[in-house]
């Protein structure tokens, strides 16, 4: 016979585990009806959500709690928009400071403490060359406009029509800049060998591919048959993003700052997505310390918040009051938090910091790619890093005599295996890793962790990536 209180407690247990086993019911149908409702009436443009079918409803740092109760390590950070993480203190004080104030959210383009303050701190953390003679330009809240306001600019300043852009490129989803993009289907825009090394346009690699790439530059202006005009601007990212994580070579940049300047063409430099501390420098074309006659800045810049501007040389500055506008060019809560993530890198050194834990990380995952054969190349600068992963069942060719090691063991390029990088992410998912895909055939996985990431964090993160790929690689997708 059992107890009166033996019986008392089963009971009561069971009871628990009815209603623990109701709530985890609710939650779960909580989290399938938004995603449910999302599909039914969002665009079928939407993107991340396809590949991340997630609910987030709390984050904070790194981590990002979902509607079904589940906990995630998030290395895309807003496509790199989160230099802090999510909900970082300094940010959230920042915008509770204005909203607590009664001072005005939207004011056009007026001028407004908030305002001073940002542009003070943002030109604090520029090269010092161009901070000394720059111009700020508020655009429209996204990079695309800031991509855009920049081509017009240096076409209102040269009088000229044209522009190069490289190929790979990725600078916005608007009409002018999806044409210097590497996507675009129409082309206005001379396009131009982007040196890479693991797939280089001219099959040789390295330093020779990189020179190869600046002497097609050169004679492509300079020969009188080539059918291109004088540019008004050559815009470039000196980390291809989207286009699968290619830093540009230092020397490289240094070229092409020289091949402009000696003809007068204006450099744009898209740092949208590698400004502020990304790639190991607060701006990523100091490490190669070209000074860019326009920067096109977006993403962290608002520490969180839609916020978009062009910083320029003065003397392109010839536009006429009215020549470029925006409705939502004075947000004044993305300038706060905005202020407070510029200073926050700064102060803490956290482009330092993303050097140093960047190096580390690519140094374990070029590791791992020795042990996968279906890893290719791993690629990258500071806490922007690419994996790009193959088919290590198809041919390629022999690797050129100066190019870099591969991971393949002196084998060139194999084919790319999208599916294989897609099913990588699928399998990051379920161990609670939030990574994005990119590259040619999206078949680079990409990181981008917030700058504050921990060491612990790091090691959280590299062990659930490997763990994904071993999955993935032992499978019927590691040879398709």
């Amino acid at each position: 016979m059992v107890p009166v209180e033996d019986a008392s407690e089963g009971r009561a247990g069971a009871e628990n585990r009815r209603a623990g086993a109701c709530e985890t019911e609710r939650v779960r149908g909580v989290h399938e009806g938004i995603l449910r409702r999302q599909s039914a009436r969002e665009s079928a443009a939407r993107t991340y959500a396809r590949a991340l079918p997630i609910v987030p409803v709390r984050a904070r740092g790194l981590t990002i709690e979902g509607a079904d109760g589940r906990r995630y390590l998030d290395c895309l950070s807003g496509a790199g928009t989160l230099a802090l993480g999510h909900n970082h203190p300094v940010v959230l004080e920042a915008i509770r400071k204005v909203l607590d104030s009664g001072a005005p959210l939207h004011v056009l383009d007026l001028a407004t403490p908030v305002k001073d303050a940002f542009t003070t701190e943002l030109f604090r953390t520029l090269p010092p060359a161009l901070a000394d003679r720059a111009r700020v330009q508020f655009c429209g809240p996204a990079g695309t406009d800031a991509v855009e306001a920049a081509l017009k600019l240096v076409r209102t300043a040269t009088g000229r029509r044209g522009i190069l852009a490289f190929t790979g490129a990725y600078h916005g989803m608007t009409a002018g800049a999806l044409e210097a993009s590497g996507g675009a289907s129409e082309v206005r825009v001379t396009r131009l060998p982007f040196p890479q090394d693991y797939r280089c346009p001219f099959g040789v690699g390295g330093e020779r591919g990189a020179e190869l790439s600046a002497r097609w530059t050169e004679s492509l202006l300079d020969d009188t048959k080539s059918g291109v005009p004088l540019p008004a601007g050559m815009i470039l990212e000196p980390v291809q993003g989207e286009g699968g994580v290619h830093p540009a070579p230092d020397a490289w940049l240094r070229r092409m700052r020289r091949i402009t300047e000696a003809r007068a063409i204006p450099l744009i430099a898209d740092e949208v997505q590698t400004g502020v501390g990304r790639t190991g420098r607060f701006w990523a074309v100091e490490h190669s310390g070209v000074v860019p006659d326009v920067m096109v800045l977006s993403k962290a810049i608002g520490g969180s918040l839609p916020l978009a501007v062009v910083v320029y040389r003065d003397d392109l500055d010839v536009w006429k009051p009215g020549a470029h506008a925006g409705t939502f060019r004075g947000n004044q809560l993305a300038m706060a938090a905005g202020t407070a993530t510029l200073a926050y890198v700064r102060e803490n050194r956290l482009a330092e910091r993303a050097a140093t834990l960047g190096a580390r990380m690519l140094d374990r995952l070029r590791r791992l790619a020795a042990e996968f054969p279906c890893v290719g190349d791993v690629r990258g600068r500071g806490l922007m890093i690419g994996i790009e992963l193959v088919n290590p069942e198809s041919a390629s060719d022999p690797a050129p005599p100066d190019s870099p090691a591969s991971p393949l063991g002196g084998t060139g390029p194999r084919l790319a295996a999208p599916a294989l990088a897609a099913a990588v992410q699928r399998e990051c998912l379920r161990r609670g890793l939030i990574v994005e895909l990119g590259g040619r055939h999206a078949s680079v996985i990409r990181l981008l962790p917030p700058l504050t990431i921990s060491d612990e964090q790091t090691d959280a993160v590299l062990d659930r990536l490997a763990d994904a790929v071993a999955a993935v690689a032992g499978g019927p997708m590691a040879h398709p």
